[in-house]
């Protein structure tokens, strides 16, 4: 990230708006501020991450969700869709380019013919297993100046913000 650190940034920002504008109160702006920055770096660290295994994040996304929520007959697409929290036709976007790779397999629903199941190969399977460590060590290295408490209050936090 270019420009100055974060914290010397909000402070510069707080201090010209009380000089430009007085009357103005800057903290929605700071807190916005604060989590976007936070979160173009984070997004930074995890794509030059995931590209040293030629992966994005949303690919190991799906990959990590079916490995962690999809029974062995795989998961649809809605499904799939609603446990990443996007829409279905951002899912087959990304499920396409992991078939592809053969990371993962479409399948026939068995009770229904409009419906397509996703389930990792053994090749996916290798794959996401063998970066969770990897994932999760470069995870921590990110959060390592927040306590525990901190990061469950961040997310707690965060996860109010509509």
């Amino acid at each position: 990230m270019k420009g100055p650190p974060t914290a010397e940034l909000l402070e510069r920002i707080e201090r010209d708006w009380h000089t430009a504008r007085p009357d103005l109160d800057p903290q929605p702006m700071l807190t916005v501020i604060a989590v976007q920055r936070t979160s173009e770096l984070l997004q930074t660290e995890l794509e030059a991450f995931f590209a040293q295994h030629s992966l994005t994040p949303s690919a190991f996304d799906v990959l990590a969700t079916l490995r962690r929520s999809a029974p062995p007959e795989g998961l649809t697409l809605g499904e799939l869709a609603a446990l990443m929290a996007i829409t279905p036709p951002a899912v087959t976007k990304r499920v396409d380019v992991l078939t592809e790779r053969e990371l993962v397999e479409r399948l026939p629903h068995p009770s229904d013919r409009r419906a397509i199941r996703a389930r990792l190969t053994a090749t996916g399977f290798g794959l996401v297993d063998g970066l969770l460590t990897a994932h999760l060590e470069n995870e921590e290295r990110l959060l390592a100046d927040l306590s525990n408490d901190e990061r469950r209050t961040l997310r707690m936090l965060l996860g109010r913000i509509r």
